[in-house]
């Protein structure tokens, strides 16, 4: 092989990685707009990567080496151009109720920090493993209903928590209760600090205001600056205001964690949360903003992207990361073609490290609570949770508990809450399905539910039943019990037609059960008829052996073909049904 085909084999290996991709395909007509969108976003970068370091527990200074390394990790392995990642809001406590139990009464911040690395580098393990196994779909796992309590029950937790940090104070306890009790009774003891409630109170009250009435102007960035200069001018350090003081000067120092073998499993168990919820959050943040600029989601490269971005934030003192809706819109808003915009904005972290690392000294702790705090209120979604109420009551109630585990239980545990409440949803509808009877209504083609047409004509002696699922283990024997019902009607059907276009699998169980239905039915004289089965659950069943005792010939490619044998055999006629309209028209 000659030099010249392995370059050009380098090259197109090269150009599976999307960063060398968007090398090759980039405009010079976007470079204006994305050095703009890059520092519109670092206005934005710095305070809340520093506030949700804070809300991980952990130094603000890492929060900062997080945006450098995952901005830039994203930018050679994500597929997105606009997508940004970063510390978010909603890992946050997830990260906190994960490391702090293991740092020990003494609170050493080197060990919290090592811990939250070895969890972005699990995380990373697991989204690159997921991507290679083509796992997206685990996203699907937290339903809309559970994921909206989740989030307004981790929203609650997060302004709880941050509350007294936001008056100049601090509360000790485990739970949201513990919190709240603690909280008041700080309150009533007059912990409240003046001076840092003034600037906490007030810097929530203009982001609200700014984002309401200049909405492209950086509201986060306004309130820190305003935040910085009353420092300085009124002494708030002085006065009882806890300052986040001088930042370590430089780069972010390459660093390979040191953990207890102990600390392995539980960080397994929070790393698994965590990816399960920046899985979710990166697919449907990644579809929303792909379908704004034309692009298509690619789930699995999404999820090794992620996964390149927390290994490169684990090595560097960081901690696990998300895609971020709020600073995709900015970057969006500001213009930003590629994933230049990122770099530019990790670019310029750097720099203030390197040249300025005491800018931020004087920023008041209570203002960073103020971003956090901002930032919680977007996550709830409480008109969503009225919707649910009015809509269907069963998912507002799933609603509900997830907000319930999340609020009593925990972070961690209202997560594993979630999940479980969605996969058991999805089972619930499976066991007990919904399933009817169906006839022939005057002016409208085939066979309709009479529960919406009551007075729907039917056959003498012969019953149409749809039961609206596969039928397995967990159903059959309710499947069994009203096809039973149906057969003991007075008088008595001698066909039963199961209308079974809904029914997409017969597992082993349920063919027994049908197995012994059937000569049960047989028995009394009543046949049961199969119409419109799919052909792969019809070789199933055929495989099973159950053609031994259910005819082949009662299988019928439609309703309509069994109910014209049915009349063909027996000369029934349809009964004149007096009133056709919907039940809903009734009324």
């Amino acid at each position: 092989m000659t030099s010249e085909h392995r370059s050009r084999g380098l090259v197109s290996r090269l150009r599976v990685v999307p960063g060398v991709r968007a090398v090759s395909s980039y405009r010079r007509e976007w470079l204006g707009k994305d050095l703009v969108a890059g520092v519109v976003l670092t206005t934005l970068l710095v305070p809340q990567g520093m506030a949700y370091a804070e809300l991980a527990g952990l130094p603000p200074i890492t929060g900062l080496y997080t945006t450098i390394l995952c901005l830039l990790g994203y930018a050679v392995c994500g597929p997105s151009r606009i997508l940004v990642l970063g510390p978010d809001s909603s890992l946050g406590p997830m990260i906190a109720a994960t490391v702090l139990p293991l740092v020990a009464a003494d609170g050493d911040p080197d060990r919290a920090v090592a811990l939250a690395s070895v969890l972005a580098l699990m995380v990373a393990a697991i989204m690159i493993l997921a991507s290679v196994a083509k796992l997206g779909f685990i996203a699907d796992l937290i339903s809309k209903p559970t994921m909206i309590g989740y989030m307004n029950g981790l929203a609650l937790t997060i302004l709880v928590g941050q509350l007294p940090k936001l008056l100049g104070f601090k509360v000790d306890a485990d739970n949201l209760i513990g919190e709240c009790v603690g909280f008041v009774q700080e309150l009533a003891d007059g912990a409240v600090v003046p001076a840092a409630a003034a600037v906490g109170v007030g810097g929530i009250a203009l982001i609200l205001l700014l984002q309401r009435v200049l909405p492209k102007i950086p509201a986060v960035l306004v309130m820190v600056v305003l935040a910085i200069a009353a420092a300085v001018v009124f002494d708030l350090g002085a006065r009882g205001v806890n300052l986040v003081g001088e930042l370590p000067e430089g780069f972010p120092p390459f660093t390979v964690p040191e953990i207890r073998l102990s600390d392995l499993a539980p960080l397994l168990a929070g790393a698994l949360g965590i990816a399960l919820v920046s899985l979710a959050d990166t697919i449907s943040n990644a579809s929303a903003f792909a379908a704004r600029t034309g692009q298509e989601v690619r789930g699995n490269q999404e999820m090794a992207g992620v996964g390149v971005a927390n290994l490169a934030a684990g090595l560097f003192q960081g901690f696990p990361v998300s895609t971020s809706g709020s600073r995709t819109a900015v970057a969006e808003r500001a213009g930003a073609r590629s994933q230049l915009t990122g770099v530019v904005g990790a670019a310029l972290i750097v720099l203030m490290l390197v040249l300025v690392p005491g800018l931020f000294r004087d920023l008041p702790q209570p203002a960073l609570a103020a971003v956090v705090i901002t930032a919680s209120l977007s996550l709830a979604d409480v008109p969503g949770a009225v919707r649910l109420w009015r809509q269907r009551r069963a998912e507002f109630l799933l609603c509900l508990a997830a907000f319930v585990g999340v609020a009593l239980l925990g972070v961690l545990p209202g997560i594993a809450v979630a999940v479980g409440l969605s996969v058991l949803n999805v089972f619930r509808r499976a066991w007990w399905p919904y399933n009817t009877v169906l006839g022939r209504v005057r002016g409208l083609e085939g066979y309709h539910d009479i529960r919406s047409y009551p007075a729907a004509g039917r056959l003498p002696g012969l019953v149409i039943y749809r039961f609206d699922a596969p039928l397995f283990f967990a159903n059959a024997k309710a499947f069994r019990d009203e096809v039973r019902r149906l057969a003991d009607a007075d008088p008595r059907p001698s066909w039963i037609v199961i209308a079974a276009e809904p029914m997409t699998d017969v597992d082993t169980t349920a063919s027994d059960v049908l197995e012994e239905l059937d000569e049960a039915l047989n028995a009394q004289d009543v046949h049961l008829v199969f119409a419109e089965l799919k052909d792969p659950v019809r070789s199933k069943i055929e495989r099973y052996g159950l053609t031994r005792t259910i005819d082949p010939a009662h299988f019928f490619p439609t309703v309509e073909a069994a109910v014209a044998a049915f009349r063909l055999r027996t000369g029934a006629e349809w009964t004149e049904s007096g009133d056709d309209r919907p039940e809903a028209e009734h009324r």
